[in-house]
């Protein structure tokens, strides 16, 4: 019995890439020239002789299975008669989730809808991709990607963009005689910000009208595809929730105010996102030692200019916070603030295996695009999903059906009895400082989030815990100079979690009373 109906130059090349071979390889299993083969792919409908199409059907006959579920995922749909011989196959996780999670398939429909991919479907070529990983090498390059540095990232951004910043500069601050280097562009104007988020002040306005459509270039499409076949095999989530995208920005001392359109977080994932793993690989391959070449920055983000036209690009982006709760005296110590650190999984798209504060998130709605447009209202979701437990908020779980999903009768214990004393002093939260990284081009909100009655801790502080986004959640005291500073001058900082940690510890300096003693962390200019 034929295995496959009919072989044609399209199904014998699934095959070879499914082997994994060369043209010469594959020409040595068929007893064929290399020249045949290589006719495959020039003439995708190209039917082969009789006698080929007899060695094909034995070759994927007596395939390992790995190999049968490799080839029914580039054949994808199309009729071939060898669904017999791969039904019983196990498929890997990877491939599972090419086939059915349907966050995938909407990636996969916006990169069809982008861009022109006959006489293939983006399906296919993530297929072949995948098909094509070897999950050792998947393994290695996150190896060798994750021992790249903040300050080597910090370096080679400011190299490619080395002229035009003018008024602008990449954050830096200085501790115990040490640069602290990050690649979050921002200014004076934008820095220890003293903005008070329960005030009411600062006006962030939904504008719906954002959405465009996207005409990928070939290059990008390529890397989009080839990116996605790579999270898939990584088992990075990929949610297409609606995040928002900024518009406009205006940043003053005590009032930050924009607009913002929503986007879908695939358009997101498969275009500036990108920018993060060509950046990375660039540096561990030593490419950027000069002046890097970085071809699908060039495209999406070739400038200074280019970062701060928002308007003009997709520009998603997020909140983030250090948290510091007030505790009473306990064992060995006087009254002081916890504060929260957490290292970040290797499940995430961002940032990944990395420090950073918590709560961090994506900035975007949950029910109400305007009211959820302030990114407050982004924290108060997070802290409700990051620090105390609350999965129906978590886009990463279920879908959203609440009316109002932070209601009060909805809140945790801890969420409610904040909410309740929101205007009492009990605890605060404010914004420190904005800006651009340069990374990705997300902007990035820097917050304070400060708990100050002690009545908290002693009711809650057994409820606190990080979810799945964290792979660890360390705890640090406000009087504990010495590893404060250690704690700083970590290189496995993010940009944006280092950014964000020091305006806050800067802030929190000022106003902790007694209850801190943090080193000194000076503005670099």
């Amino acid at each position: 019995m034929d295995v496959v109906e009919a072989w044609t130059g399209q199904n014998a090349s699934a095959l070879k890439r499914a082997f994994r071979d060369t043209n010469e390889g594959f020409a040595g299993r068929l007893g064929t020239s290399v020249r045949t083969v290589a006719a495959w792919s020039a003439n995708p409908q190209l039917i082969p002789t009789t006698e080929i199409q007899r060695a094909l059907d034995t070759l994927l006959f007596q395939a390992e299975d790995d190999v049968k579920v490799r080839f029914t995922l580039l054949v994808g749909n199309r009729p071939t008669g060898a669904s017999e011989q791969v039904a019983t196959v196990r498929q890997t996780p990877a491939q599972q989730r090419l086939a059915r999670d349907p966050h995938i398939a909407a990636a996969l429909s916006w990169l069809e809808s982008s861009f022109i991919w006959d006489p293939r479907s983006a399906r296919e070529l993530v297929a072949e991709e995948l098909a094509a990983l070897d999950p050792r090498a998947v393994e290695a390059q996150a190896r060798r990607l994750a021992q790249v540095t903040r300050v080597q990232a910090a370096e080679a951004t400011r190299r490619y963009y080395r002229a035009g910043f003018g008024q602008w500069r990449p954050y830096k601050a200085r501790l115990a005689e040490q640069v602290l280097a990050t690649t979050i562009l921002t200014q004076d104007a934008w820095l220890d910000l003293e903005h008070d988020l329960g005030s009411g002040r600062g006006n962030f306005q939904f504008h719906p009208s954002v959405r465009r459509e996207i005409n990928l270039s070939r290059r990008v499409a390529k890397e989009a595809a080839r990116s996605l076949a790579e999270s898939i095999e990584k088992g990075s989530q990929i949610v297409n929730a609606e995040i928002y995208s900024l518009t406009s920005l205006d940043v003053q001392r005590g009032v930050i105010s924009g607009s913002v359109g929503v986007i879908d977080f695939v358009e997101f994932a498969l275009t500036l996102n990108l920018l993060e793993g060509e950046l990375m690989r660039s540096i561990a391959s030593e490419e950027s030692s000069a002046s890097p070449v970085m071809p699908i920055r060039s495209e999406l983000l070739p400038d200074v200019a280019a970062v701060l036209d928002f308007s003009g690009r997709i520009c998603a982006g997020g909140a983030l916070a250090l948290t510091a709760i007030a505790r009473p005296r306990g064992r060995g110590r006087d009254p002081d603030y916890l504060l929260l650190i957490q290292e970040r999984s290797g499940s995430v798209l961002n940032a990944n295996q990395r420090l950073a504060v918590i709560p961090k998130a994506f900035h975007g709605p949950m029910a109400d695009y305007g009211e959820d447009a302030h990114f407050s209202a982004t924290l108060e979701r997070e802290m409700e999903e990051e620090l105390f437990g609350r999965t129906d908020v978590d886009s990463t779980v279920s879908d959203q059906l609440h009316a109002d999903p932070m209601h009060p009768s909805l809140l945790s214990d801890p969420m409610r009895w904040l909410m309740d004393r929101q205007d009492s002093g009990a605890w605060r939260m404010e914004s420190t400082a904005v800006g651009i990284n340069l990374v990705s081009g997300n902007y990035e909100f820097a917050n304070l989030i400060v708990i100050d009655d002690e009545e908290w801790w002693v009711k809650y502080g057994g409820q606190v815990r990080a979810n799945w986004e964290s792979s660890g959640l360390h705890r640090y005291s406000s009087l504990d100079t010495a590893r404060l500073e250690s704690l700083a001058l970590d290189p496995r900082w993010s940009n944006e979690g280092l950014f964000a940690f020091t305006q806050g510890c800067r802030r929190l300096a000022q106003i902790g009373g007694q209850r801190v003693r943090i080193p000194s962390i000076e503005l670099e200019f």
